[in-house]
């Protein structure tokens, strides 16, 4: 009797046991598929600097090696931080609609701070910073871009008087000065354009040139560029202090945003200050400067390449001239279509920004074309470029050519993959606030060109320049001019 008590104790002690194991299996099995991530491909590179090496060569050198090896998400690590990639529409929905608390600009764009200044943009939290592109939006509405249009046109007419009736100059200059003075006339003011603009101009010259690659890294290395950059810095708030003081004691109003800057309160009833309003103005000068210029000349040099696209925005300056005769403005020139088709094409070949970037503050997930599912960690740098993904072959038709028609009515392939098919101007919630203005500043120069100038590209076609911090034209783009005997 007591051995067969003392069986059963064992045997009931066995399947204890026996259960005990099975259930922390079943358990540790399901631990184990819940934190079991699938993390993205890793770029293969030197321990320590081995990606930073990569990547300063050039990302988009970088994306085209690895994105056919490894697909549409992948990371890399530079130093300590580890940069996903997120290559095409269907991973990159979140990393243009994500909210500011997951997906946070500001970490990445800090080293912005000493050219903005401080007080603005990303150097305040992001409901302050949501307040203020609330003030960009409102001085970029419809009502306020009419006016601009009208100053846009008459520094554009004034400008290309100074031409003769024939000659040859270099269109990335000549365009690159003209973009500065209408964007001092509309966003800066009359009192720079007509008394400071040579101060003014030099001043951001200084300022741009202080934002070097060096500079994303370290922003405020004590170097002669970011000593030039914090002089300038200065003295354009001492400028535009004295501006604001001006036009508050004389009670003037000018159509200009420094105006609605100066206009501006937050939702609590406080007026901006007079730093805010300069950093608010240096920061809008540099996010339309540079990508009205370059891309201006890039539209130019492709129309000047191809006669089809040529003949097609002359017959269209042709048809509006019939329609309204000689007169230009916003109306006018929102009627370009074939125009418009030629800017964008230009843009999506050409975007000035090749990287956009966030700081992941949540872990979330991607799913490729292809059905495969990537965990994204928390921490990681997550980016996504125009450059790289405006070329997707899939989405695209002959991806590296010029062809306008690709966004006219019944291909539109902007649109086939979905709404972050075209990231030239960004998308989802920071989606650049300059577009209209910048298409029709770019609008407004070329429709004169088209309608005073027979024109011919004289130099070879431009190369890109890699190496600026905004990617542009690289070298002289040389243009034989003749003026028309009558506007067309």
């Amino acid at each position: 009797m007591d051995l067969m008590v003392a069986d059963n104790k064992f045997l009931n002690v066995g399947l204890l046991l026996l259960a005990t194991v099975i259930v922390a299996k079943l358990i540790s099995a399901l631990l184990m598929s819940r934190s079991r991530k699938s993390l993205p491909p890793i770029v293969k590179t030197l321990p320590l600097i081995g990606g930073l090496l990569r990547f300063m060569k050039g990302p988009i050198v970088m994306l085209r090696e690895e994105f056919p090896k490894l697909g549409s998400v992948f990371t890399i690590g530079l130093l300590n931080k580890k940069v996903t990639f997120l290559i095409g529409p269907e991973v990159s929905a979140h990393f243009f609609k994500a909210p500011e608390a997951d997906l946070s600009q500001q970490e990445v764009y800090q080293f912005n701070v000493p050219t903005f200044g401080p007080g603005v943009v990303f150097d305040v939290d992001y409901t302050i910073r949501q307040e203020q592109f609330r003030f960009f939006t409102e001085a970029l509405r419809v009502n306020k871009l009419k006016s601009y249009v009208d100053q846009m046109v008459a520094e554009t007419e004034e400008y290309f008087l100074k031409w003769g009736d024939s000659g040859e100059v270099d269109l990335k200059y000549e365009l690159e000065h003209l973009t500065i003075l209408t964007a001092s006339r509309c966003l800066l003011g009359r009192e720079v354009r007509e008394k400071l603009f040579d101060d003014v101009s030099a001043l951001f010259h200084d300022l741009d040139n202080g934002m070097l690659p060096i500079s994303v890294i370290f922003p405020y290395l004590p170097i002669p560029a970011h000593r030039r950059r914090d002089r300038a810095r200065k003295r354009l708030a001492e400028i535009f202090s004295t501006i604001i003081a001006s036009r508050k004691l004389t009670g003037k109003s000018e159509d200009d945003m420094l105006q609605c800057f100066i206009d501006s309160k937050y939702k609590n009833g406080r007026s901006t200050t007079e730093s805010e309003v300069t950093g608010l103005l240096i920061a809008a000068l540099f996010a339309g400067q540079h990508t009205s210029s370059i891309t201006s000349i890039w539209t130019g040099a492709y129309l000047l390449k191809n006669e089809k696209y040529l003949s097609a925005v002359v017959d269209e300056q042709k048809r509006v001239m019939e329609k309204h005769g000689s007169k230009l403005d916003h109306d006018i020139l929102s009627e370009m279509d074939i125009l418009y088709r030629c800017i964008k094409e230009a843009l999506r070949l050409h975007p000035p920004l090749i990287l956009l970037m966030r700081s992941s503050h949540s872990d979330f997930t991607v799913r490729t074309r292809e059905g495969k599912d990537y965990d994204i960690p928390k921490g990681h740098i997550v980016a996504t470029s125009p450059a790289f993904a405006n070329r997707l072959p899939y989405i695209y038709q002959d991806p590296d050519k010029y062809d306008p028609d690709r966004f006219a009515p019944g291909r539109e392939e902007d649109k086939v993959a979905g709404a972050f098919s075209y990231i030239s101007f960004g998308g989802g919630r920071h989606g650049c606030l300059g577009e209209p203005f910048a298409y029709l500043q770019i609008k407004a120069i070329w429709s004169h060109l088209l309608r005073n100038f027979e024109l011919e590209l004289v130099s070879p076609f431009p190369e890109i320049d890699w190496n600026a911090m905004v990617v542009g034209v690289k070298g002289n783009v040389m243009v034989r001019y003749k003026r028309r005997k009558l506007s067309i």
